[in-house]
């Protein structure tokens, strides 16, 4: 029998357990920002890209599978800024590599040597406040939301029903600092952390099961590329 990371070998979710849930922290957010812009604040629009390595927190999973449960991510996103210093912004991103099917037998790594892709995007809202504080070219900041995280699993030689895709409600909080190189461009350097509960190890017959692994999210660093105010 094989073993691999993904819904039907590793997530093995139920239907119910499938359907995505809107955070009461996006409520509040929005609550935040139509409060504040009720008060004529002037808005902010700015896009950004960016790049990074996310550090997944079912280690040994995704070093079964993949051989490393770190990896590059890369994405982009828009922000609303108000002069209070609040912002809301969504964003996508992704990573992507390549691996093997494997077996495990009492926490043994057996490969299969059938090659496979794994594929995380998560979609996530976020809010939270830049401070204004120090030296006006740099601007801590700090948020939080909740994400879509889009798993998908890919072989060469599996059948149609083994090639999985689904998707996971989880949560983030973030940190960083902008610094402003003039009036329209910026760089930060940005800290995420993400849990994406009971995403995994579900299927008894999982790699992640044998490992007691459930969460799909991590921690990632990055560097944002900012446009706009």
């Amino acid at each position: 029998m094989t073993l691999r990371l993904g819904p039907s070998a590793v997530e093995g979710l139920a239907q119910g357990k499938r359907t995505m849930r809107l955070s009461p922290l996006v409520a509040c957010v929005f609550a935040i920002v139509c409060a504040s812009n009720a008060g004529a604040q002037d808005l902010g629009f700015r896009g950004f890209g960016d790049f990074g390595s996310t550090r997944f927190a079912a280690a040994d999973s995704f070093d079964a599978v993949l051989g490393t449960h770190r990896g590059i991510v890369f994405g982009g996103g828009v922000e609303v800024v108000l002069d209070s210093g609040i912002f809301f912004g969504v964003s996508a991103s992704r990573f992507q590599k390549d691996g093997t099917r494997v077996f495990v037998f009492n926490n043994d790594v057996f490969s299969l040597g059938i090659p496979t892709t794994i594929r995380v995007a998560p979609f996530q809202v976020t809010g939270g406040y830049r401070f204004k504080v120090g030296r006006r070219r740099i601007i801590p900041y700090a948020g939080g939301g909740v994400g879509w995280y889009r798993y998908s699993e890919t072989s060469d030689f599996a059948a149609d029903d083994e090639n999985v895709s689904e998707t996971f409600t989880g949560y983030h909080v973030l940190g960083g600092a902008e610094y402003r190189l003039s009036r329209l461009f910026g760089v930060s350097g940005e800290i995420e952390w993400s849990i994406v509960p009971d995403a995994l190890g579900q299927d008894p017959n999982s790699a992640s099961a044998a490992f007691n692994e459930t969460d799909l999210g991590g921690a990632t660093v990055r560097v944002k590329f900012v446009v706009g105010k």
